[in-house]
């Protein structure tokens, strides 16, 4: 099993008024492909921002993310814009679904985004709401819908364009526990029916005991937990 990300000495820092606020610094480590895997720490510590780095979204202050073998921060932009669009898919605490559109609507963007015309959008977006088992919700707006089931749109929209690595911010965070372990479910269902490689960002044990492989996050740092 080969990896799929391999960071190396990877920092971030933040400029202030006053100095610099250092996030993390010389990270190393290594995701295989298939992996379900999570990062715990405390809320502020710098999880947020890793899983940013590791998807395209922010720069690193220094310190290199391979992605299947390329440097992602070395790309020209569109060609890391286009990794991002196909490659990665994000699910976030609180969801983002944009209130004005339907459910098959939010779904459509990505697909949109990276060139797709409507009739394309909307018949992957179909299959990726069949997926996590809303097909009948599709004509719904957010507001309609429960908590539960806007993050399954979200999932839906994460997938649409069925990336190889899949990064959740606190998927479960804004869910009682009984749906968000429906949720966590869900996520390693679909993980390995599409054969993705997963990361999961959670201060929650009992979301980080279904990942084959934990890391905590703390003082600026990286490391593995051993599971017993």
């Amino acid at each position: 099993m080969s990896d799929l990300l391999v960071v190396r000495n990877l920092g971030k820092v933040y400029p202030l008024a006053r100095g610099e606020y250092h996030v993390f610094h010389g990270l190393d480590f290594e995701i295989e492909r298939g992996e379900f895997t999570a990062i715990m720490g405390v809320s502020g510590v710098g999880k947020s921002t890793l899983l940013n780095l590791l998807g395209a979204v922010d720069r690193p202050t220094e310190g290199q993310v391979l992605f299947d073998g390329e440097n992602v921060f070395t790309l020209p932009p569109l060609r890391r814009a286009r990794l991002r669009n196909r490659k990665v898919g994000f699910v976030f605490q609180f969801f983002h679904l944009l209130p004005e559109f339907t459910a098959l609507e939010n779904v459509c963007f990505p697909v949109l985004i990276g060139g797709g015309g409507w009739p394309q959008a909307k018949e992957r977006a179909r299959r990726a709401l069949e997926d996590v088992f809303l097909a009948d919700k599709a004509d719904m707006r957010p507001r309609q819908l429960s908590g539960g089931e806007q993050q399954r749109v979200a999932i839906a929209r994460a997938l649409v364009n069925e990336p190889q690595l899949l990064l959740a911010d606190e998927p479960t965070g804004n869910l009682d526990w009984s749906t968000g372990e429906k949720i966590i479910r869900l996520l390693l269902d679909l993980h390995s029916r599409r054969g993705l490689t997963s990361i999961v960002v959670t201060h929650n044990e009992k979301v980080a005991a279904f990942c084959r492989r934990i890391f905590l996050m703390d003082a600026g740092g990286l490391k593995p937990i051993p599971r017993t």
